[in-house]
């Protein structure tokens, strides 16, 4: 039963703002990585961001650098992703996953999805006027 549970998705217009949440059940987060990945109907699955065990560091993908915030609170085993100045084109399904602490270099340096050991269901995000 070790899950990650994704919530906060939803419809918005452009230029609004969506907090994502990716909680933890069935084991702590204190020994990953969590990774939030995008996947648009027709295109292939992308890293969005990513945050070290320890929120010590983090990775943005160019386009959503200066738009999107990434966060984790370990105590309550959950990662955030704060997305502002939102754009059609971020319109996706936004799965968050989990990399042991170990294999940052997955998180910071290149996104490999088969290192991930964890996934959410996914949470659908439109922003549409």
């Amino acid at each position: 039963q070790l899950q990650l549970v994704e919530s906060g998705g939803g419809l918005v217009q452009p230029g609004g703002s969506l907090r994502l949440s990716c909680a933890a059940s069935g084991f702590t987060l204190d020994y990953y990585a969590i990774g939030w990945f995008r996947q648009a109907p027709g295109k292939e699955r992308e890293g969005v961001s990513c945050i070290i065990h320890n929120g010590g560091s983090t990775n943005y993908a160019d386009s959503v650098k200066g738009r999107f915030t990434i966060s984790r609170d370990n105590a309550k085993n959950t990662v955030y992703l704060q997305m502002n100045s939102l754009k059609p084109e971020d319109t996706a399904v936004y799965f968050c996953a989990a990399v042991p602490s170990s294999s940052y270099y997955y998180c910071l340096s290149e996104w490999v999805d088969r290192k991930y050991d964890y996934w959410g269901q996914g949470t659908q995000v439109t922003v549409s006027s």
